[in-house]
């Protein structure tokens, strides 16, 4: 029972959260934080070890998602979407959920660049990225959500589609 209800209230989460980034480019605050609150409330009721993994899985989003949110790559709303989906998944399933949304959000972003027709200028600015990366800034282009022809997706669809894939597939329950 306390699967289902944990299954039917991420699915729900993170539905609302998709829809309302594709909608207005936000996932709002008091969504992602009542999700938090939500997993963790069902990790309460299965246990101690089940608590202290979905507290895991919450600071492995934040520590995950903290320098991608610094480099203004990642808006707020993703990052927290992604610390709820911690309190759900726990510490363990959460690095295989976010390999799975980091694919899904590149074939969304290639796609929306494509429909665009913006996929080689985004291309070469990901190489100039990459370069100013790798080599600590003395090459390339520092860019980000506010640069001001940055393609901006919402990712908050990637992370809905690729958490409740992992869910279904791997975790299937608390």
């Amino acid at each position: 029972m306390l699967n289902t209800v944990a299954s039917a209230a991420l699915t729900v989460i993170l539905g609302l959260a998709a829809v309302l980034d594709i909608r207005t480019r936000r996932i709002p605050h008091v969504l992602t934080m009542c999700g938090i609150a939500a997993g963790l409330g069902l990790r309460f009721v299965a246990g101690t070890d089940a608590l202290v993994s979905g507290v895991i899985g919450v600071l492995l989003a934040f520590v995950i998602m903290l320098p991608f949110l610094v480099l203004g790559v990642l808006g707020g709303g993703d990052g927290k979407l992604l610390m709820a989906m911690g309190a759900f998944m726990g510490g363990q399933a959460l690095p295989g959920a976010l390999l799975l949304i980091a694919m899904i959000g590149g074939i969304v972003a290639v796609i929306d660049a494509g429909r665009k027709r913006m996929l080689l200028p985004v291309l070469y600015n990901t190489v100039g990225i990459l370069s100013h990366w790798a080599t600590f800034g003395r090459r390339g282009a520092n860019r980000s959500l506010t640069s001001t022809d940055a393609l901006a997706i919402p990712y908050g669809v990637a992370i809905a589609i690729g958490g409740v894939l992992w869910w279904f597939m791997k975790v299937k329950g608390l």
